[in-house]
């Protein structure tokens, strides 16, 4: 059994603090029982062989004892290096056939200014909360933006140093009855006036918790207006093209999939740079051309301005309107 972090640095405890006690009371039981065994009663025994000055002590049995004493000790210390090693490595890295890294949930994670920066590997970002699926494996990818700090969640074992320019990789697995709970992160190296400070939240849900979460911060909603503020329920599509993965497929949707001028797309994968473009489809409105980074949910409303050309026809017919 290895399991979570948390487990494997259990077991070494547990391994040491058994083999230390056990050797303790060996020891110690054999240091009592020599104790009393050669106590001093005042007289010596009728068969006690005691050397004179100068002359040195015979018998031992040619040192077995020594010997013996020597070599469990070293069977016991080389074991416990071997065991331990091998515990460790796979600490440093746990992938194996079943479970790949690119399986797991990875999370970039920047240092700086006194603050934790989280970026999900779907390009959702989070700022001091680092949220988490309960019973799921964590791959961590830590630098710094300024000095050097170092990334830690005590209660998970988990430790990487953040330094600028280089990412430091480890991993991490909750427990499934670990859901609902919250944990602290804090950084490990002194990094400034405020490191005390520089401090966040681990918080663990429920999977089921972590998706719905997931799936609302890969929301987009956008609403068109005129430019009296009165919604515009025709006349335009909206395109959306993403900048850096040539993978995402660009979406188109007119004004028919807008109701009462609004539209929520909640079925986004990628977050990101977009590129926003709203055409007129009848030359009603002027085009609108920008960009939205989208690191969460995205609520943006437009205000579709008459075309210059159409602008002149209503006033004309305005004008004859009037003079009518």
């Amino acid at each position: 059994m290895q399991g979570t972090r948390v487990d494997v640095f259990e077991q070494i405890f547990l391994v040491f603090l058994g083999l230390g006690t056990l050797v303790g009371i060996v020891v110690i039981a054999y240091v009592l029982y020599n104790a009393y065994k050669y106590r001093d009663t005042g007289e010596p025994a009728d068969d006690e062989d005691l050397p004179s000055v100068g002359e040195l002590p015979t018998g031992g049995k040619g040192g077995k004892k020594l010997f013996l004493s020597f070599g469990i000790s070293a069977v016991i210390v080389i074991s416990l290096v071997i065991w331990t090693y091998g515990m460790l490595l796979y600490v440093e890295d746990p992938a194996d056939g079943n479970d790949e890294q690119q399986e797991a949930l990875n999370v970039d994670v920047t240092g700086a200014n006194f603050a934790w920066f989280y970026e999900y590997e779907n390009g959702i970002e989070s700022t001091s909360t680092l949220r988490v699926p309960a019973g799921e494996r964590v791959w961590i990818r830590a630098t710094s933006g300024d000095v050097w700090h170092a990334f830690g969640i005590p209660e998970q074992r988990v430790k990487a140093d953040a330094i600028p320019g280089e990412y430091s990789e480890t991993w991490f697995e909750t427990d499934a009855s670990e859901a609902g709970q919250q944990q602290e992160i804090q950084c490990f190296e002194l990094c400034g006036e405020f490191h005390t400070s520089m401090v966040g939240s681990l918080q663990i849900m429920e999977p089921d918790e972590f998706d719905q979460w997931m799936d609302e911060q890969l929301t987009m909603s956008f609403t068109m207006e005129d430019q009296n503020e009165s919604r515009v329920t025709e006349g335009y599509e909206l395109t959306l093209e993403h900048q850096e993965n040539d993978s995402v497929e660009d979406r188109t949707y007119t004004a028919d999939d807008f109701e009462n001028g609004t539209i929520e797309i909640n079925d986004i994968e990628q977050a990101g740079l977009y590129n926003v473009t709203i055409e007129p489809t009848d030359g009603q409105f002027e085009p609108i051309e920008e960009q939205i980074d989208m690191t969460g949910p995205v609520d943006e409303t437009y205000t579709l301005e008459m075309n210059a050309a159409e602008s002149d026809t209503n006033a004309s017919e305005t004008n004859d309107g009037g003079g009518n």
